[in-house]
C-alpha cells in the first residue's frame, strides 16, 4: 500500500487485500518501500479498488509488486492496522484481509513498493521486523495450504 495524502488522516478506515504465497515450505515476504512502516517486511498487498473482490486485489497487488501468480486458496482473518501520531490522532487506519495463496507462477522481483523480497520459513519470518499481527497471519496461512494438501481429491 503506498503512502498517498488520502490515506493520512483519514475519515475512515481503508480496506486492504493482502497475500502470503506459500512454495515449498516458505511464504514470499516484500519488504516495504513507502511509509507507514518503511523497512519492515510484510506480505505483498494493497488497497482494493471499488468494484473489486477481495482476492483479485490481492492477486493483482501480487502481480504489480513483485511479478507472481498464484491460486487463492483461503480468505484468513482480517488484520486492523491503526497508526497514531503524536496527538492520538489517526494517521493511518487499514483494514486488511489476508489470504493464502499457492503459488503458480513467476520469479520474485521488487516492484516500486518494495525494497527487497525474500521466501522466508515461519522461523526465518518470526525472527524479522514485521507489519502487526503478520505471524499470526502467517501460521493462519500454513496451515490453510497444509489443511488443503491434505483434503481429498474431488471424485467425478
Amino acid at each position: 500500500m503506498s503512502g498517498s495524502d488520502e490515506r493520512r488522516f483519514p475519515a475512515r478506515p481503508m480496506v486492504g487485500a493482502s497475500i502470503a504465497v506459500i512454495r515449498d515450505g516458505r511464504v514470499l515476504l516484500a519488504q516495504r518501500a513507502n511509509e507507514p512502516m518503511r523497512g519492515v517486511w510484510t506480505l505483498p498487498g494493497g488497497v482494493v479498488e471499488a468494484g473489486e473482490r477481495l482476492a483479485e486485489a490481492a492477486l493483482r497487488e501480487l502481480m504489480e509488486e513483485v511479478g507472481l501468480t498464484a491460486e487463492v486458496v483461503a480468505c484468513l482473518s482480517p488484520t486492523e492496522i491503526i497508526d497514531r501520531d503524536g496527538e492520538a490522532r489517526v494517521r493511518h487506519h487499514y483494514v486488511v484481509l489476508p489470504h493464502a495463496a499457492l503459488w503458480r507462477g513467476g520469479e520474485a522481483a521488487p516492484g516500486p513498493e518494495a525494497l527487497a523480497v525474500r521466501w522466508a520459513s515461519l522461523a526465518e519470518a518470526a525472527a524479522l521486523p514485521t507489519t502487526p499481527g503478520l505471524a499470526g497471519t502467517l501460521a493462519e496461512a500454513f496451515a490453510a495450504v497444509d489443511a488443503r494438501s491434505r483434503a481429498p481429491e474431488p471424485t467425478a
